[in-house]
């Protein structure tokens, strides 16, 4: 391949990026302005689509995942689970008696998952320790 032709790639595909970076610029404008003018958009109906699209694409995500990556993957969703605990525990502050008790929920689901993480951790690195004779 022409070092010209590999440079004229690189610069169409600049160009199309900066473009496209534009267009997601503009779109995100418009949907902050139509979530501002639509009012907090807190209700239950949105936040439950939001929590059920989340749960589709960590399904998918996870399951997409080659073997060799599967520590990796633990080590930083043991990360993620220790940021999300902190949400769990700001919601079983709210006042709101269904809050709590969700936020309890989550404070109980995220505890188990960042133990066994730990766990399978811990037992992965044990494999790669020399066994005494």
């Amino acid at each position: 391949m022409d070092p010209k032709d590999i440079v004229d790639g690189a610069a169409r595909l600049a160009t199309d990026a900066e473009a496209l970076a534009q267009k997601a610029a503009a779109l995100a404008h418009q949907t902050t302005q139509l979530a501002v003018t639509a009012g907090h958009g807190d209700s239950f109906m949105s936040l439950f689509t939001v929590f059920v699209l989340a749960c589709f694409v960590g399904y998918y995500v996870v399951w997409r995942v080659t073997p060799a990556l599967h520590s990796p993957l633990m080590a930083v969703t043991n990360a993620v689970s220790s940021v999300i605990i902190v949400g769990a525990i700001i919601a079983t502050s709210a006042d709101s008696a269904m809050s709590k008790g969700l936020g309890f929920v989550g404070v109980m689901l995220v505890s188990v998952n960042i133990f066994g993480g730990f766990m399978v951790t811990q037992r992965m690195l044990s494999m790669f320790k020399k066994k005494q004779k």
